[in-house]
C-alpha cells in the first residue's frame, strides 16, 4: 500500500512566522520519509520547501490534509483532516464549523485554553531555528516582525531609544498602513528607525543588532523571543516562557497524527 500525501494548505504564504514555521515543517516531514507539499496563495516560500500554489491544489481520498487559516471545502474527501491553528481572535475556533476535522493541531497550551474547543487536539509547537550570533556592538537595536497595530512597533522604539540606542532597525513588512503613518513613520522620518523590510537570513538579521525589542500585545507562541533564547541575543520584552522541543520531539507528535 502506497503511503498518504500530506498536502499543507494555507490562507497565508507570504513572510511571517506561521510561513517559517509551515516551511520548516514540510522540509522535516519531507527530509523523514514523508511525501509532503506545502500550497499557499503567494510565491514567498516556493523556493524554500516542496512547495505549490493554491491553482495547482487538488485532493484525493487518500491524501492526509493539513489546513491553516483557510476554509476548506466540508464536502472534499480525503482520509484525514489536520487543522493547524496558530492563531486566536483571528482565527477562532468557537465560530467555526468543526465537525470536518480529524484533530487541531495548537502551538501552545495557552493558545488551547483560549480557543476553549472540545475537539480531539494535540500541542504542536514550531520548530525554531539554531542561529549563531556575535554582537556587533554597534548601538543598533531591532524590532523583528510585521509592522500592525498588534506588534505595537512603536512602543518597541521607544524603549529602544530610551535605552539608549541610537538606531532601530525595522525587520518585517508592513502589514497595517494606517497604523505604520500615524506611529511609526515620524520615527522613520527623523532617522531613529529604519525600514528593512523582510530578511530572508536570519543569522545576517541578528548580526545587525544588539538587543531585540517586542512590544507584541498577543503571541501564541513566540517565534523571535525563542529564536533569541536559543541564540544567547539579548531580548527584550514579555517572555512568554514557551517550551523549545527539539526537532526530534516535534517530528514525533507530528508522526502520532500523521500515521
Amino acid at each position: 500500500m502506497s503511503q498518504s500525501k500530506i498536502k499543507f494548505i494555507s490562507g497565508w504564504s507570504n513572510p511571517g512566522g506561521g510561513t517559517i514555521h509551515h516551511i520548516a515543517l514540510t522540509n522535516l516531514l519531507n527530509d523523514n520519509g514523508f511525501d509532503c507539499t506545502f500550497y499557499g496563495p503567494h510565491k514567498w516560500h516556493l523556493d524554500k520547501c516542496r512547495g505549490e500554489l493554491h491553482r495547482d491544489f487538488s485532493l484525493d481520498k487518500d491524501d492526509i490534509l493539513i489546513s491553516h487559516f483557510i476554509n476548506i471545502d466540508k464536502s472534499a474527501k480525503c482520509k484525514k483532516h489536520i487543522l493547524s491553528c496558530h492563531e486566536t481572535n483571528l482565527f477562532p475556533l468557537k465560530k467555526l464549523p468543526l465537525k470536518g476535522y480529524t484533530i487541531i493541531q495548537f502551538v501552545s497550551e495557552s493558545q488551547r485554553a483560549w480557543h476553549g474547543i472540545k475537539r480531539p487536539s494535540i500541542v504542536i509547537p514550531p520548530l525554531v531555528a539554531k542561529l549563531e550570533w556575535k554582537s556587533p556592538k554597534n548601538n543598533v537595536a531591532g524590532v523583528i516582525g510585521s509592522i500592525d497595530h498588534n506588534k505595537q512597533v512603536h512602543k518597541s522604539i521607544e524603549r529602544a531609544l530610551e535605552a539608549g540606542y541610537d538606531k532601530v532597525l525595522l525587520f518585517g513588512d508592513v502589514t497595517d498602513l494606517p497604523f505604520f503613518n500615524e506611529f511609526v513613520s515620524s520615527f522613520v522620518n527623523k532617522g531613529q528607525a529604519a525600514l528593512m523590510g523582510h530578511e530572508d537570513d536570519r543569522e545576517k538579521m541578528y548580526g545587525q543588532i544588539c538587543e531585540v525589542f517586542h512590544s507584541s500585545k498577543s503571541e501564541t507562541y513566540g517565534l523571535v523571543e525563542t529564536e533569541c533564547r536559543l541564540a544567547g541575543i539579548p531580548f527584550n520584552g514579555k517572555s512568554n516562557g514557551k517550551d523549545i522541543l527539539s526537532d526530534e520531539e516535534i517530528l514525533e507528535r507530528w508522526t502520532s497524527i500523521l500515521k
